[in-house]
């Protein structure tokens, strides 16, 4: 393949101050490249993720993105679904319908919407927000609740939430602990962890516990990893484990109103802000937050 450039950006997602979201990488007229250009690009980025943005095959899509982590590609993730649109709005580009946008990834076609609330300055992007995919939900045996407070060193576990593994192409073991505090100071036991998030066929474990009423937010979630192809660690701010959250507060008679708002990476010194609204009228969940641009420029591919 012949030396050229492409347009580049480095943003962060769920925030709307630098440096305390949620970083991504994202490629735009990326349909030169294969699989594995892609896979050795994100390698380099050695972020969580890095998007390639490509012409859509179906029509009713407004682009087409592949979604890689350092070590394989994802059907579907969150915060690089925000980040990418993000990143080609202010581009430029134009959607087929205002306000809203269509993506097409592993998963099929994700819808996403303007934030009504949102507020940004003149000439910028608005934050925006995507409808959660289907998600496949998985009760956690109860002989595996002593592995899994094992697991996170605690007591503290709410198991009248019971457990569920949450597949919405990224998934997540879904675990509530008793408050947003106790879900702060967790230590978690990394080998055990790892032993059983991978024995439920998930990325990690996306703890939650709810915030006093002034707190905050209504809950704070942290997104513990299982390492493997998919890092080893705590992710800052979740788009895929929010939306695999919400979709179980509902399935569980648990949710706390039509919207609410979670915190996350408040231990990695972020200040993720995700927003949950309930969308009855069209049966839809929407996942939204601020995303801003920290690099803008080119990348040289050959």
């Amino acid at each position: 393949m012949p030396v050229h450039n492409v347009r580049f950006k480095q943003v962060d997602v769920f925030t709307s101050t630098p440096f305390k979201g949620n970083p991504l990488a994202v490629v735009f007229d990326a349909d030169s490249l294969d699989s594995a250009q892609m896979q050795a690009i994100a390698r380099w980025t050695n972020l969580s993720e890095t998007t390639f943005l490509l012409q859509p095959t179906d029509p009713a899509a407004d682009y087409r993105v592949r979604i890689f982590t350092p070590g394989g590609e994802l059907p579907f993730a969150g915060h690089p679904t925000l980040g990418t649109a993000h990143a080609l709005l202010e581009s430029g580009y134009q959607p087929k319908r205002a306000g809203k946008l269509i993506q097409q990834c592993g998963v099929g076609l994700v819808e996403l919407e303007e934030l009504e609330e949102a507020a940004a300055p003149a000439g910028t992007p608005r934050a925006w927000a995507f409808a959660a995919p289907p998600a496949r939900v998985t009760p956690l045996g109860e002989d595996r609740y002593e592995a899994l407070a094992t697991a996170l060193r605690s007591s503290a576990i709410d198991f009248s939430a019971p457990p569920c593994a949450v597949d919405n192409g990224a998934p997540w073991l879904i675990v509530r602990v008793d408050s947003a505090r106790t879900c702060l100071a967790l230590e978690p036991d990394a080998a055990a962890l790892a032993e059983l998030a991978h024995s439920v066929d998930t990325h990690g474990l996306a703890v939650y516990g709810p915030h006093d009423a002034d707190g905050p937010a209504t809950f704070e979630i942290r997104c513990l990893m299982a390492g493997g192809g998919f890092g080893t660690g705590e992710d800052p701010v979740t788009g895929s484990a929010n939306a695999a959250l919400a979709g179980l507060l509902e399935l569980q008679q648990r949710r706390p109103g039509a919207r609410y708002t979670a915190r996350q990476g408040t231990v990695l010194g972020r200040a993720g802000d995700v927003s949950v609204h309930y969308d009855d009228a069209r049966g839809k969940i929407w996942i939204g937050g601020p995303t801003v641009t920290i690099v803008d420029g080119t990348c040289r591919l050959a």
